[in-house]
């Protein structure tokens, strides 16, 4: 077997599922796309949230070079496995902390609108933030796989996907590892799935903001000529009602 054979064929693996992911989730995209344009023109935040490793995503999204500037992150500490693994899981779990957490971050239902990543999509907190945006009347768009969904326990007697709006379909398999093909064990896909929809829901968000002569409100490199002068402006626009900018 040629060298590092095994490693070449698992990243064929994966961009096959991306370029799958990408295929299935077209029409959804668009969609997704459309309802966030409106909120930034309503000069709404788009409010995201996850869990565990969910975070990742939610990282992404949130004061990146070439990404939106109307982010807010939903964040609780206990949600972060590195503040406590095992305490995280239960925190995720925790029926209630949604609705605390996205009150207290002064969500505008019908003008704000909420991307929730979460592979499995059946623990109280996503479901739970979900449905809050929901009955406040504002979109929200689940990063979520309904095929981890289907072999997980329903913790919340409903799923993410279920509650949501718009469902951009990760893919991915209940366990979330995807090698050895047969029987996985490792090489989980949902952080870089989560990364890869939601650079293609820029993507998207970016065409529809040009054909509609919208000026999206994106972040510049601090690292580039120029950067922090072209940052200033969404700084002093968003800073104020997004805390972690300050």
């Amino acid at each position: 077997m040629p060298e590092n054979a095994s490693a070449s064929a698992h990243a064929e693996h994966s961009l096959a599922h991306l370029r799958e992911v990408g295929e299935h989730n077209a029409a959804g995209l668009r969609d997704a796309a459309a309802r966030l344009l409106d909120c930034i023109r309503s000069d709404g935040l788009i409010y995201t949230a996850g869990a565990g490793h969910s975070l990742a995503g939610v990282m992404e999204t949130f004061y990146r070079a070439g990404g939106l500037a109307a982010v807010r992150p939903l964040y609780h500490p206990d949600l972060l496995p590195l503040h406590g693994a095992v305490p995280s899981t239960r925190t995720e779990r925790r029926t209630g902390l949604a609705e605390l957490v996205i009150t207290e971050a002064g969500f505008r239902g019908g003008t704000d609108a909420l991307v929730v990543f979460s592979n499995s999509g059946v623990n109280p907190y996503p479901v739970e933030l979900a449905m809050s945006a929901r009955s406040a009347g504002s979109p929200v768009v689940a990063v979520t796989s309904p095929a981890a969904s289907a072999e997980a326990p329903k913790r919340a007697g409903t799923t993410l996907a279920e509650q949501a709006t718009i469902v951009l379909d990760t893919m991915v398999p209940g366990g979330d590892a995807s090698y050895p093909p047969h029987a996985p064990v490792t090489a989980p896909l949902s952080s870089l799935t989560n990364v890869h929809v939601w650079n293609l829901l820029l993507v998207e968000l970016h065409d529809a903001a040009r054909a509609a002569g919208v000026d999206l409100p994106v972040w510049r490199s601090s690292n580039t000529v120029g950067g922090d002068e072209a940052n200033a402006a969404n700084l002093a626009h968003y800073g104020k009602r997004v805390p972690g900018l300050q």
